[in-house]
């Protein structure tokens, strides 16, 4: 994600297609930028975490795979990515033996549910990444999309936290 000095203010003040560009760099997600995009203006930071929270939860299944393909494997962070790298910063100095298994458990669960595994990493280790995995893979396809939902909603406003505090 680029770094965009942008308050509040400005952001809710910004040209609805600059807008959406940046919130892209949150969520790749176009349907969810353009519901934050009409959200505006936002009284305070809660309101624009309130409208990620609204935005996610009017996601379709399809706007769902959109909002995952901005998002690396666990235990592959897209290189000379900034953000991919420090939120799978659980995963650095691990064995091979656990990326290996991580390797392995996502292949599994990209066979079953035909998407990457997604999990707000921020502050996970490798064997606790790898452990979620192991049991969210039994879940049928609903309960799974729900769980991904939420995990999508908490990165988003992570990511959106992290705009509003660049310098």
């Amino acid at each position: 994600m680029t770094n965009h000095p942008h308050t509040l203010d400005a952001l809710a003040a910004a040209d609805a297609a600059e807008l959406e560009e940046i919130l892209l760099e949150v969520c790749s997600s176009p349907r969810w930028a353009a519901a934050i995009v009409e959200a505006r203006p936002w009284s305070d930071r809660e309101a624009l975490l309130a409208a990620n929270s609204a935005a996610m939860a009017s996601l379709t299944t399809e706007d769902l795979r959109d909002a995952m393909a901005g998002h690396a494997r666990i235990g592959e962070p897209m290189a000379g990515d900034a953000t991919s790298e420090r939120e799978q910063a659980g995963i650095q100095g691990v064995n091979q033996a656990i990326l290996d298994e991580l390797h392995e458990a996502n292949a599994a669960y990209e066979a079953k549910f035909g998407h990457v595994f997604l999990i707000c990493a921020t502050g996970r280790t490798a064997v606790g990444m790898l452990a979620a995995l192991r049991d969210r893979h039994p879940n049928d396809a609903a309960t799974e999309a729900e769980i991904v939902r939420g995990e999508l909603c908490k990165i988003n406003d992570i990511r959106l936290n992290r705009l509003l505090d660049a310098p």
